[in-house]
């Protein structure tokens, strides 16, 4: 039941320009290996969906069991192993793009100091090389309602799931149920963003769910206070091509004139011609 319900999340392509926010030093490193990094999503910057999804699960295993339910005990159970599995179990790599190419909030984490840019990958180019991949592209979800209404389905494939099972078996019984789901709840996971979030209109990249991470191809990479595991996915279908850019914005800096030349001067020698060109964001660049 589960897995339905994420096939069906991930199954709608996207048809707008897929943003990606960086820094310069970012827009070199993608450009030049024509690939993006997808980090472990326990370690992305937006990470509290996580921990967004296990108080979802929380509020709906609440509401069954003040509501009556005739199995509290399982309820209780999976709340339980969602919370430690969520953070550390299996692991799921993700990359975020945004539909909205141009935003305040984006800038203010990406370009600081003056040194950001928003990437427009090509969605059709992008999906297909996720296809290429066995990665899945899925629109972020923020309507509470929404995301309340699929944790409860989860809930109700639990307690089919458990059906043969009597009530107030110890917990490692039912935890060994659940991992079945464990791969279907982190990709859900992944796309059930706080509704704060909202303005950012997030299409979330999800790799295959690794559970050896010895034997896949994970890197590391330094992060602001930690080491950050992730895997490199390609944006290209031919090792040759050109990285497939619909659009750029330029975040806000002191220099435009020059910052826009230069960047200009840096597609052109990797053949990157965006369709729609490169713009400044017009947003004022501020030191403090």
């Amino acid at each position: 039941m589960i897995s339905k319900i994420t096939e069906a999340l991930f199954s709608e392509p996207p048809q707008e320009t897929l943003y990606h926010y960086t820094s310069l030093s970012g827009v070199l490193g993608i450009i030049g290996s024509r690939t993006l990094w997808a980090s472990d999503i326990r370690y992305m910057n937006d990470s509290a969906e996580l921990r967004h999804t296990a108080d979802l699960v929380g509020r709906e295993v609440t509401a069954r069991i003040n509501g009556g339910h005739s199995r509290p005990h399982l309820l209780t159970c999976f709340l339980d192993w969602v919370e430690n599995r969520i953070t550390n179990g299996h692991i799921l790599f993700g990359a975020s793009f945004r539909a909205n190419g141009n935003l305040l909030s984006q800038w203010r984490g990406y370009s600081a100091i003056g040194k950001g840019a928003s990437l427009g990958f090509n969605p059709e180019t992008v999906s297909r090389c996720a296809q290429m991949q066995e990665f899945r592209m899925g629109r972020c979800i923020y309507d509470r309602q929404t995301q309340q209404g699929l944790i409860a389905q989860v809930l109700d494939a639990v307690e089919v799931l458990a059906g043969d099972i009597e009530d107030g078996v110890e917990r490692e019984v039912y935890h060994q149920l659940f991992e079945h789901l464990e791969s279907d709840l982190l990709r859900l996971a992944a796309i059930l963003k706080h509704p704060s979030f909202e303005e950012e209109q997030e299409w979330r990249l999800v790799s295959p769910v690794i559970s050896d991470y010895r034997q896949a191809a994970v890197s590391f990479r330094e992060g602001r206070s930690m080491l950050v595991p992730y895997m490199r996915f390609a944006l290209v279908a031919e090792e040759h091509e050109a990285v497939a850019l619909d659009h750029v914005f330029l975040g806000p800096t002191p220099n435009i004139s020059l910052s826009m030349n230069s960047m200009k001067m840096c597609l052109a020698k990797h053949s990157i011609r965006p369709a729609r060109g490169i713009e400044y964001c017009q947003i004022p660049y501020r030191q403090n």
